[in-house]
């Protein structure tokens, strides 16, 4: 195996034996024969878009199977298994509408990466030696850092386009630009400009995506408020939702409603008590815990049943494995110890059951306290925008002197405490934007406020990243600035895996310049790629909380 698509990767370089996050080597191979099938089949399904013979649930479908190769997601060599198979069979039926079978007209012209990966069997694909179809199969290292890249963003675009889907919001031309990026990572013929222009134009669907399913979220719940989240427990025993996804979030409220068991969140779940939706719940009792990478210690004390909706799922302790309940493209199994996650199925309606995790609920005892206090969310672009007035009144005054975009994801490096060290140092005149599971480093730290304003504002989940934007384009327009690198906001951002890189191209996509990224910067961009970047967005990595202080706030 060869997998670099996340912070955690191996020495900065590459996984090669496990992954880092807890991913196999057999699940890895799996992934990446997955990849090369849906890169076969975009190919054969661009040439039946010609002759209106496509497969038209191309695009859900495709979007499904990145969003399961992302960075703990799914740990299921079964799953990834039946997704190969099924793609090559969605592959084989469009090849056989467009040109019986036959395809060397097809095929003409194109790579022989390609043509091999829109004809190879199912069984000569799953015993094809894994260097051939893996990410170190393109020899040069710029090329292949520039077709990672896009990899990388085309799975951060799955994820916030399958929450879209979800709930019912989709765009035809989105499934139809990662068709294009798809075939465009095994075109030879591109040079490198052009390369860069898919990672530029892949951002600029990213922007598209995050404010697709912005409107779901708010159209479906409602515009998120500020509010005040508890993070203790009560006496009840509770069942722990984690991952993103807000209607499993709705679903699992509804179906506990006078049962006697009290729902809280868990990590990216934190932003749903914003929603005006999730409030009429008085069995929504709370937060419990902090980010993803803590939860092998939490979910062990948490002593109900936990619900993983998406992302975010780490390689579960016995302790609590029979309490761990998955759903959606989420799974997980061991071949070694005959561990499988038990999977809670979508039904055909599109509902789900989750009575099993209900009634175990209810013979578990109550959740153990961790803490005892409150942490703030809600602070969407339509709750901050609606004292717009208020801030641009702060900011002329000099009450606050900038906006630091301290977005992203949490992790479990130590050189993180480096996010929560940069907050503390912060002026008091400087108000925090934040959105992702990065806020978990400094969010409950009483950093206070500006004339009501607090001085940290969560937008919510990372898929909740656009609100960041309007924010930022909003107050552009109210300052009558033309630039949006002329206002008062920083940028010091922490990713960890590839819905981080999207969200990093979609800021690219939108010229904003002078972006700190850390812990690392990602291992898929290569000396010469980076060089591009800094030339042209002057991004940058992070270094020590006094040396960025004086270059982002106090320059």
């Amino acid at each position: 195996m060869f997998c670099f698509q996340c912070e955690e990767t191996m020495n900065g370089t590459g996984c090669t034996k496990s992954g880092m996050c807890g991913k196999k080597e057999d699940v890895s191979i799996l992934q990446d024969r997955l990849i090369y099938a849906l890169k076969g089949y975009a190919f054969c399904n661009q040439q039946g878009r010609k002759k209106n013979a496509d497969d038209k649930t191309f695009g859900p479908f495709v979007l499904e199977a990145l969003f399961s190769t992302l960075t703990n997601v799914n740990f299921d060599a079964g799953y990834f298994e039946k997704m190969i198979r099924e793609t090559i069979q969605r592959r084989d039926a469009v090849c056989q509408k467009v040109c019986s079978g036959a395809c060397d007209s097809v095929l003409s012209g194109v790579s022989k990466g390609m043509a091999d990966a829109a004809t190879i069997s199912l069984d000569k694909l799953m015993t094809k030696d894994p260097e051939e179809i893996g990410i170190l199969a393109t020899e040069n290292v710029d090329v292949r850092s520039l077709r990672e890249t896009l990899i990388c963003g085309l799975k951060g675009l799955a994820a916030y386009g399958t929450h879209a889907l979800i709930l019912g919001s989709e765009d035809e031309s989105v499934y139809i630009f990662v068709e294009k990026a798809l075939i465009s990572t095994m075109d030879d013929t591109l040079s490198a400009d052009q390369l860069v222009g898919l990672l530029m134009e892949c951002g600029s669907f990213g922007v598209k995506v995050l404010a697709l399913l912005d409107t779901a979220n708010t159209q479906t719940y409602g515009n998120p408020v500020p509010t005040a989240v508890k993070t203790g427990v009560r006496k009840n025993p509770g069942i722990l939702i984690s991952g993103h996804d807000l209607k499993d979030m709705d679903m699992l409220l509804e179906q506990t409603k006078g049962t006697g068991v009290d729902v809280y969140t868990h990590g990216e779940m934190l932003p749903a008590h914003g929603y005006p939706a999730f409030q009429k719940y008085d069995h929504l009792a709370g937060n419990y815990g902090n980010a993803w990478w803590l939860q092998k210690e939490e979910f062990e004390k948490f002593n109900g049943p936990i619900l993983m909706t998406t992302n975010c799922l780490v390689p579960p302790k016995d302790t609590y494995a029979d309490r761990l309940f998955t759903t959606n493209m989420v799974g997980f199994s061991d071949s070694k110890t005959n561990l499988k996650l038990k999977h809670i199925p979508v039904r055909v309606d599109g509902s789900k059951d989750f009575s099993e995790i209900v009634k175990m609920a209810q013979k578990c005892k109550p959740p153990e306290s961790l803490e005892d206090g409150t942490v703030m969310t809600g602070f969407s672009h339509s709750a901050t925008l609606s004292v717009a007035d208020k801030v641009i009144a702060a900011v002329k005054a000099g009450q606050i002197q900038k906006f630091v975009v301290m977005a992203g994801c949490d992790g479990r490096r130590k050189e993180r405490s480096y996010y929560t060290d940069f907050a503390k140092a912060l002026p008091k005149d400087t108000v925090i934007l934040t959105a992702g599971c990065a806020k978990y480093r400094y969010n409950k730290l009483d950093l206070g406020d500006i004339g009501g304003i607090p001085r940290v504002l969560d937008a919510g989940q990372c898929n909740d990243c656009y609100s960041l934007v309007v924010i930022a384009m909003e107050l552009a327009k109210a300052f009558g600035l033309e630039n949006i690198n002329d206002l008062p906001v920083v940028y010091n951002i922490a990713w960890y895996e590839q819905k981080a890189c999207l969200v990093l191209l979609a800021l690219l996509s939108l010229n904003v310049q002078n972006i700190v990224l850390g812990p690392t910067l990602p291992a898929c961009v290569s000396p010469n790629v980076l060089d591009v970047l800094i030339k042209t967005f002057n991004i940058s990595k992070n270094s020590d909380v006094e040396t960025d202080m004086k270059r982002l706030i106090l320059a």
